[in-house]
């Protein structure tokens, strides 16, 4: 058993007192407690204890293979194994997570939580599509399975319910069959934000992997501007003949001053990074994290903020409902300033069946915002955008959301906690999160 020290945080260097205890037994540790966490990848304080609450469990070293069908990619494990782990056992073996996020440091039982999506979303929904039971602890410490036939109700509040339903113990996942372990990839500048909306919804077309990079920074007729990626899985004519070996990682050394990270800088790299892609697309082979998880090459890249962090604000607006939602947002974000490196865009499919998923038909945009005095004042205004284009933000990213924002963008809210008043009507399970956004007790 191991614990960390006095202070958790999340990847965004939200903070709060707390212990977390680790064990390869999960089921024990996680008796009594109101949450577990995961690898520490959700960005504000959804994976951190409510006030008052001293330890909890972590679910790292559960991780064990418990099952694996050969035949039809069925994959049964405890709620600690990582993405990473996975990909590095079965893409060799010409299989891979079905839903693959910006990060492979996720753990099964955080996929589930957050209900993750990928650049596949508008072909393959979220992981949720892809998960056929799940063990779970409940607050009352009884062990349960949930699956689509069994305890229905559990199951769909715990897809996207970021582990206020029960304690994710094992999880029951369908692996994706692959013709080989290498993408094949292309990119190209796009000039502006209608130009990009179009762009996403031609490659989501013809190609199961979409997304892009923007300039956060940059406003007038250049609103907008980027980078699209497409991309699949190569064909095994195509592929290098030997699997993709694990690239070679940088690290952050410390935490840089906060000087550094400013708007010139930022408009500077944006610049850059820009006008560094060449004027026609590119195409190739592509090992798959620097495809899938770009940043993950770079280890403790969140130090790159400073001692005060930062944020990611991440929604979806339905832009065939509300035609132009997503250029007020981004007229939004740039009169903020504080935009940074990091900006995605990528169109999303279907909603999920998780009662809480984030993703619904629309264009989803994630931003970094650096903490600094007027962060909560522009995340404040961004929220209003989302409101007002019939939106919703996704509570892994999310650490400056006002309950009263939250609430008028979830019309679903309802039905997910009146599953969560049948399965635990003491309210014993809760996060810092849902402290701030439900007004669970403290």
């Amino acid at each position: 058993m191991q614990t960390s020290d006095e202070t958790l945080q999340g990847w965004g260097g939200t903070r709060a007192a707390g212990i977390e205890i680790r064990s390869d037994d999960l089921p024990s540790i996680t008796r009594g407690a109101v949450l577990t966490r995961g690898l520490g990848r959700s960005y504000g304080d959804s994976a951190l204890p409510p006030p008052g609450t001293h330890q909890i469990p972590g679910c790292a070293l559960a991780d064990r293979i418990l099952s694996f069908d050969s035949s039809t990619g069925v994959l049964r494990a405890e709620a600690g194994l990582s993405i990473e782990e996975i990909q590095r056992v079965f893409l060799p073996r010409n299989w891979s997570f079905p839903v693959l996020p910006g990060t492979q440091f996720v753990t099964l039982g955080g996929a589930v939580g957050a209900d993750i999506h990928g650049k596949n979303h508008h072909i393959d929904g979220t992981i949720g599509n892809h998960i056929n039971e799940m063990l779970l602890r409940l607050a009352d410490d009884s062990l349960i399975r949930c699956s689509r036939k069994e305890n229905d109700d559990l199951f769909r509040a715990t897809l996207g319910g970021m582990g206020l339903t029960g304690h994710i113990l094992e999880v029951e996942v369908t692996l994706k069959r692959i013709p080989s372990p290498w993408i094949w990839a292309e990119s190209e500048r796009v000039t502006g934000i209608d130009a990009f909306i179009e762009a996403l919804a031609d490659a989501a077309r013809s190609w199961p992997y979409t997304a892009g990079w923007m300039d956060a920074l940059v406003r007038g007729d250049n609103l907008g501007r980027g980078i699209l990626i497409r991309g699949r899985w190569a064909g095994a004519s195509e592929a290098p003949a030997r699997p993709p070996r694990p690239k070679r990682r940088l690290s952050v050394p410390f935490t840089f001053p906060g000087w550094v990270l400013n708007s010139l800088s930022v408009r500077a790299f944006n610049n850059f990074y820009f006008h560094k892609h060449p004027r026609r697309a590119k195409r190739g082979i592509a090992h798959p994290e620097s495809f899938f998880h770009p940043l993950d090459v770079v280890r403790r890249w969140n130090l790159i903020y400073g001692r005060r962090g930062f944020t990611q604000h991440q929604c979806v607006l339905p832009e065939k409902e509300r035609p132009g939602a997503t250029k007020r947002y981004l007229e939004a974000l740039t009169a903020g300033g504080l935009g940074s490196f990091l900006c995605v865009i990528k169109d999303c499919g279907s909603e999920g069946e998780g009662l809480l998923s984030f993703p619904r038909p629309g264009i989803s945009i994630a931003v970094d915002l650096p903490m600094r005095a007027r962060t909560q004042e522009i995340v404040n205004e961004l929220n209003e955008r989302v409101l007002e284009a019939g939106g919703r933000i996704y509570l892994a990213k999310d650490a400056l959301s006002s309950a009263e924002h939250f609430q008028a963008m979830e019309s679903r809210l309802e039905e997910f906690q009146a599953v969560r008043r049948r399965w635990d009507p003491e309210g014993r399970l809760r996060s810092a999160q849902s402290v701030r956004l439900l007004g669970d007790p403290a």
